[in-house]
């Protein structure tokens, strides 16, 4: 640079411009000391934090501010300049990295070079975890099984976990994510995905992505970022791909026989664990298991478990069975006809109907579309049955399994004469007897009638002929009786109507409509077919405002008077046979 320039520069005069570089003199330097610093053990934290917010839009981005906040609730003390200043120097870090490609610069967290690929690349502890999917097979029950296994891996020290399950779907999927972040005890800030179909409705452009609803739940449950690589790039998740082959090697390889798919997770879990130990750390120093208690602890908390069911809306059949993939499952004859809300988990089934569990159900899974599907019962849920046909417990499909007390009171009665249908006889021990008169209780339109005299019935019959007033039905009769709350035992019938006539008490019937008298006692309602005509309406309107006036009914009742007069009069100037009507009524 000329002195010239120098000297416009700095308002010195060239004279003096020349004396200092003659003699060489430069302006002193001090180095700054090291010193500690409030912020130094929530670095990683922070710089965690800063990387995840490049990855939004600026819209959605946090504010140094808030971040400071969220420092401060985890028992950060220090200033807002200091985390400002901290995430001024790491963007101008980040900058200069962009700007020299290939550069040898070290990671900010954990002073070591970066690795050859984004994906693989040194991230900071707690800041995110990468998962996908492998098919392998395993020795189940001495048989050969094809599983879907889960692999999850944390980014920053490598620590995974492998889990298999029978297939590919939400609940699974939710499960795995609760067991990995179970065993790493925590949850990490963002998770790495490609696009499946669990987790994405659609694809867009860049990354753009529609979420699933389900996952989008699972995701703000745990509150972790869900991140999505690019279709058909899946280098951008080289880490835990690379453990999908690593995995083949080290487990499936050498993997025994299991009874069971818990017994064989258990087994993975343990191996997982083990190689931990075993394997170093290929960036850091330590082995795996070193770098993940020192990753541990940035983990954000692990909150309770997602609730990771998938419902679906079932009906109930009239045989007290919903069917789900293939197999059909019993449910308390009380929901027979109903529909009921299934929740699909990974290893059972649970039935809830009106806010409340009814049923569980150990779900089955069998792949084998070659095999019919299976019927299970729980004889609980058919003990309604039982009380109205006793002769189910003869060849009923669902008792063939009953505990051993039910099952001896099972053999008894099939032994007695009269095989099961006497089955509700031991609570009728002692005599049933019925009112010696004839009674009526009659409660809106319903009216229930007590029969007149003690009945004979002989043994082994099933119906009876049942008299009331001028009508005759033929009932079946049953047993009935609750000796857990009372020691009476009730000899019930109940039949069907088949005639035209109403079952009605005398001087009783009255109508009811959505349990509302509908009478001079309670409101006037109008039935026709034009009810919903507004013509029809304004008329019965106006009708209701006549008969609501003073002396309406007296009025009416001295008309109806002359007129039947009136007819009767006209009545016999015609025929001249009628002497008398007495009878004429409207």
């Amino acid at each position: 640079m000329p002195i010239r320039e120098i000297a416009r520069r700095t308002g010195l005069s060239r004279n003096t411009i020349k004396k200092y570089l003659r003699e060489g003199a430069v302006e002193p330097r001090f180095r700054t000391p090291k010193r500690p610093s409030k912020l130094d053990p929530y670095a990683d934290r922070l710089s965690a934090w800063l990387l995840i917010q490049t990855r939004k839009s600026r819209k959605e981005r946090r504010t140094v501010k808030q971040m400071h906040a969220d420092l401060v609730k985890l028992g950060y003390d220090g200033s807002y300049e200091r985390v400002a200043a901290f995430a001024r120097a790491w963007r101008d870090d980040r900058h200069r990295a962009d700007r020299r490609p290939g550069a040898e610069l070290l990671c900010r967290w954990c002073s070591s070079p970066p690795l050859a690929h984004a994906s693989m690349r040194c991230r900071a502890a707690g800041e995110a975890f990468q998962f996908d999917w492998s098919e392998d097979w395993a020795n189940i029950g001495g048989e050969r099984v094809k599983l879907q296994v889960a692999h999850i891996k944390l980014s920053h020290s490598r620590a995974f976990l492998v889990r298999a399950y029978p297939l590919q779907t939400h609940e699974m999927l939710f499960d795995a994510h609760w067991h990995a972040f179970r065993v790493f005890g925590g949850v990490p800030g963002r998770g790495i995905y490609d696009n499946m179909k669990t987790a994405v409705d659609r694809v867009g452009k860049g990354k753009q992505r529609d979420i699933n609803a389900r996952f989008k739940a699972m995701a703000s449950h745990y509150v972790f970022e869900p991140e999505f690589c690019n279709p058909a790039a899946g280098w951008e998740k080289g880490q835990v791909e690379k453990n999908v082959q690593d995995a083949r090697n080290r487990m499936w390889q050498v993997m025994p026989v299991f009874t069971d798919l818990e017994e064989l997770n258990q087994w993975l879990e343990d191996r997982c664990i083990a190689l931990w130990i075993e394997t170093p750390h290929k960036a850091l120093p330590g082995s795996i298991a070193d770098v993940w208690e020192a990753e541990k602890p940035m983990l954000m908390a692990l909150p309770p478990a997602f609730d990771g069911f998938i419902e679906h809306s079932k009906r109930v059949s009239p045989t007290c069975l919903i069917t789900f993939e293939r197999n059909r499952y019993s449910v308390p004859a009380s929901f027979a006809n109903r529909r009921i809300s299934l929740h699909v988990y990974p290893e059972r089934l649970v039935v809830v109907a009106e806010g409340q569990t009814v049923c569980e159900h150990a779900r089955i899974i069998d792949r084998s579309h070659r095999k019919p599907g299976k019927v299970i019962y729980d004889w609980r849920h058919y003990l309604a049955v039982i009380q109205r046909k006793p002769g189910a417990l003869r060849n009923g499909a669902p008792f063939t399994e009953m505990p051993d007390a039910f099952r001896q009171l099972q053999d008894h009665m099939l032994r007695k004469e009269g095989g099961s249908m006497d089955a509700a006889a031991p609570v009728m021990e002692s005599a049933v007897r019925f009112n010696d008169s004839v009674a009526t209780s009659f409660d809106g339109p319903g009216v229930t009638y007590t029969v007149a005299r003690p009945l004979d019935l002989a043994s082994g019959v099933d119906a009876t002929r049942v008299n009331l007033d001028q009508l005759s039905f033929y009932a079946r009769r049953y047993a009935h009786a609750a000796p857990a709350f009372d020691t009476t035992a009730y000899l019930m019938a109940e039949f069907t109507n088949t005639t035209q006539e109403p079952l009605l008490a005398a001087n009783e019937a009255a109508l009811y409509i959505d349990n509302t008298l509908v009478g001079p006692q309670g409101f006037t309602f109008q039935v026709g077919t034009l009810s919903g005509n507004p013509v029809a309406m304004a008329a019965g309107l106006a009708n209701l405002e006549l008969i609501s006036k003073p002396g309406f009914f007296e009025d009416l009742g001295a008309r109806t008077s002359r007129l039947v007069v009136g007819v009767a009069a006209a009545a016999a100037d015609l025929t001249g046979d009628i002497e008398q009507i007495t009878d004429l009524a409207f």
